[in-house]
């Protein structure tokens, strides 16, 4: 691109941002529909090779075929694809504003990568993400993992499910996902992990809500523990569990019974606590929680791993940490 004689070099996210971000305008514009409609509408386009919209007049289908033949998926990496639709999806939020949109931050699904690594020692595994929203903590952990993985997604939006499985296509990631309740009876086999930014707040079902251990005693019951119990029903003996927590989940006054289900069904592991400094105020702020389940020979460590993360872009203070981090798995898991 060219300014005032000047050449300015664009990165490739910033290439595909343009490409998504003024693909999706027009196709808004002329489908009106809403932003992340169009950017679903756009993704598909892309992945697919043509333009599938067969409302759209021929000027239009003219543009967007232009546009597409512009980019070569193959030259840019999963995550520069990943990034840039995170950032066209971030745009689309804004519009929407629904609270429990809010994406799981690079860093932690990067952090969350780098410790599912460290626990599962198998050349291959299966893993679930029950709240999987728009993919973007999914893909990250597997855009970071060099083993083979077996993924599922789970949620009941819609519109979300369907950004999440046109990402995994355009990095050709090899996804399942399911659009239904998380809540409800998922038809997927038994996995060997779990990644999930749980939901939090209550969860509007009793009915359903009663199939569970740890429903409420009077009231609606909390979602955030419905879905720590479905992904324990989920996982294989011995499998573990990486759950984005509030850090007041064990201050409710329902605790005491996640309390019971956690001494009776896992093994706490380790709870890494996020900087303050990422979430909004003290009261947003959440940890890394991992759980093994219990089983046959499987044994709990001699301590949890307990650790204070400082900011996750202060290089110095975090790799001194991560030394810590590596010298408890070395002797906690061989």
């Amino acid at each position: 691109m060219k300014k005032g004689g000047m050449m300015i070099i664009t990165s490739p996210v910033e290439q595909l941002f343009t490409l998504f971000n003024e693909t999706s305008l027009r196709l808004q514009e002329e489908l009106g529909c809403s932003y992340l409609e169009a950017l679903a509408e756009t993704g598909e386009n892309l992945f697919q090779g043509s333009v599938l919209q067969e409302e759209l007049s021929e000027v239009t289908v003219k543009w967007l075929k232009k546009q597409y033949e512009g980019i070569y998926l193959e030259r840019y990496t999963n995550e520069e694809i990943r990034k840039a639709f995170q950032l066209v999806i971030l745009k689309g939020m804004k519009e929407m504003v629904q609270p429990n949109h809010q994406m799981t931050p690079d860093s932690v699904g990067m952090l969350m990568a780098y410790l599912v690594e460290k626990c599962i020692k198998e050349p291959s595994f299966r893993l679930l993400d029950p709240a999987v929203g728009t993919g973007n903590l999914l893909l990250t952990v597997l855009n970071h993992i060099d083993k083979k993985v077996a993924a599922a997604g789970v949620d009941i939006d819609d519109l979300l499910i369907k950004l999440a499985y046109i990402n995994a296509n355009l990095q050709e990631q090899p996804v399942q996902f399911f659009n239904q309740d998380s809540l409800e009876p998922l038809f997927i086999d038994p996995v060997d992990a779990v990644v999930a930014d749980i939901p939090v707040g209550y969860y509007p079902n009793d009915i359903r809500a009663a199939d569970y251990q740890l429903k409420a005693e009077n009231g609606h019951s909390y979602a955030h523990h419905l879905f720590i119990e479905q992904s324990v029903r989920h996982t294989k003996p011995g499998g573990y569990l990486f759950f984005l927590i509030p850090n007041g989940l064990f201050e409710s006054e329902q605790a005491g019974m996640l309390h019971r289900f956690i001494k009776e069904f896992l093994y706490i592991q380790g709870l890494l606590q996020l900087p303050v400094g990422m979430f909004k105020n003290k009261q947003a702020a959440k940890s890394i929680l991992i759980v093994q389940k219990k089983g046959e020979g499987i044994k709990p460590p001699s301590q949890a791993l307990l650790v204070n993360l400082p900011s996750l872009s202060n290089k110095r203070e975090m790799d001194k940490i991560l030394v810590n981090i590596d010298k408890w798995f070395k002797d906690n898991k061989g």
